[in-house]
């Protein structure tokens, strides 16, 4: 075979000489696979089974060089370009038919230095492999709360967890960063360096560039912290949600409180009874002192029947993968999400409504406290804007079997439809499905002109476009 068949930027078929990808290849350290390739499976398949492409190539980067030589290429021969750290992302833009797929996920040094309290991270570390890093000196930054989560996208599209209304965003956290930029060129960004870059990737997605390396701000945090979880009845959500509500109002940023509405997995501290029932579940957490967050968060037990709980003392490590298990790779997934300055008693309604009338026993609707240390920034400071914001509703649709996606999409878009009068208008980016491009300008909100015009300087082509997309001839 003389040439590969693969399809450009503008979705139109085009032909890459045998030449220049071998080319390409003697100038790569990496693996370039392709459908024949050993791991060219395994390298195309992400955390959502609803996406299943098949690229024309992957290049597996080892290193910037790599990183340099593959973006020189995409650029130009034109071509569909994805790109890959951990492919976590909910919409699946990792990974396309028929183009390159520039992969990170092989480049995953992290380097801690405990004299000036920074991480030094590639975009293949996930949060356990930086939360592993980070612990062993006595360290965190605000990351999200699934440890195979990649650290790349999570920052690039603004990032919170737990940790979150201590420190503020992942955002707020990232110093500098190594960027790849659509012309082949390698540039740091920084408040110092690339100002009108650095202000962009933190929060703009992957529109700008490719990221070869986070430099963080890490802050120190003994292993273990008072968190856990409680577990009550759903017949009591609406109830208890009210008094979570005034509950959480009054609380300090070293404690979170999130809200979990699903059936019951087969948790061990819950007897077999509650198994496959619906509950509402109290996710907590709390930075300071652990008997301070005891005191803190006890009486939370009194907000309905206790059907079980799980918490204390605990490794931040474990409390960070404690959610692992329901979200591992290989389900179907469909998310709707929305931002909330209060929740009234319409959107908890609502809410406990659907969780009731969930379609797959998997699925559930969260919402996460924000606020804090995060709503004391100015919006314009960074490229996440959505400062205002004191929770985030995801609701996430999960199952197995395709015969259930219609009527598990079906319940998350009327889902998010009924409840969206009462939130902001804005949304968390990196709970974007794919097929909510008519969202992008909600979800950068009003910093979009100025991203629009870092886009137009940077990636002027839009060669970096399987995003929630910044395009620059808009």
């Amino acid at each position: 075979m003389t040439e590969t068949q693969m399809i450009n930027g503008k979705g139109v078929s085009t032909k890459v000489s045998k030449a220049d990808i071998e080319k390409f290849e003697t100038s790569f350290r990496g693996n370039l696979l392709r459908p024949e390739s050993k791991g060219y499976d395994e390298a195309r398949t992400i955390w959502n089974a609803m996406i299943d492409k098949k690229p024309a190539i992957i290049a597996q980067c080892a290193g910037v060089a790599d990183v340099i030589a593959a973006v020189n290429f995409a650029r130009e021969h034109e071509l569909l370009t994805a790109i890959r750290s951990i492919g976590h992302n909910i919409a699946g833009n990792a990974i396309c038919n028929d183009g390159l797929v520039i992969d990170l996920s092989q480049m995953k040094s992290m380097r801690i230095d405990p004299v000036t309290m920074r991480a030094h991270v590639e975009p293949g570390v996930t949060l356990g492999d930086f939360d592993h890093e980070a612990q062993a000196f006595g360290f965190v930054t605000p990351l999200g709360i699934n440890s195979t989560t990649g650290v790349a996208g999570l920052t690039l599209g603004g990032g919170f967890g737990w940790l979150s209304r201590k420190y503020g965003m992942t955002v707020d956290n990232l110093i500098a960063a190594d960027v790849v930029t659509a012309d082949g060129k390698f540039l740091r960004a920084s408040e110092y360096e690339n100002p009108d870059l650095f202000w962009a990737i933190r929060g703009g997605g992957g529109n700008f560039g490719v990221v070869t390396r986070f430099e963080f701000e890490l802050h120190t945090m003994e292993n273990e912290r008072f968190c856990g979880l409680m577990v009550f009845s759903l017949s009591e959500a609406s109830s208890i949600m009210r008094k979570y509500r005034e509950f959480v109002a009054e609380l300090g940023d070293d404690t979170s409180v999130w809200v979990v509405l699903r059936e019951a997995p087969p948790l061990p501290f819950l007897p077999k009874e509650v198994h496959g029932t619906k509950v509402i579940v109290l996710a907590m957490f709390h930075a300071g002192d652990p008997s301070e967050g005891e005191k803190i968060l006890g009486p939370l037990r009194s907000f309905g029947t206790l059907l079980g709980e799980f918490v204390g003392p605990t490794p931040f490590t474990a409390w960070q993968a404690a959610f692992d298990p329901l979200l591992t790779p290989g389900a179907r997934n469909y998310w709707k999400s929305h931002n909330f300055t209060e929740l009234n008693d319409e959107t908890i309604d609502i809410a406990v409504s659907y969780a009731a009338d969930s379609k797959s026993p998997q699925s559930e609707i969260f919402f996460a406290q924000l606020g804090g240390a995060i709503n004391r920034i100015a919006a314009d400071a960074t490229a996440y804007a959505h400062r205002n914001v004191n929770f985030v509703l995801n609701v996430h649709g999960r199952w197995d079997d395709a015969a259930d996606d219609k009527k598990t999409i079906q319940w998350a878009r009327e889902f998010s439809k009924e409840t969206a009068p009462f939130a902001t208008g804005g949304v968390y980016i990196n709970f974007m499905t794919e097929d909510e491009t008519d969202r992008v300008g909600a979800a950068y909100g009003p910093g979009y002109d100025r991203l629009l015009k870092a886009k137009k300087k940077y990636d002027p082509n839009n060669l970096f476009h399987l995003n929630q997309n910044i395009d620059p001839n808009k």
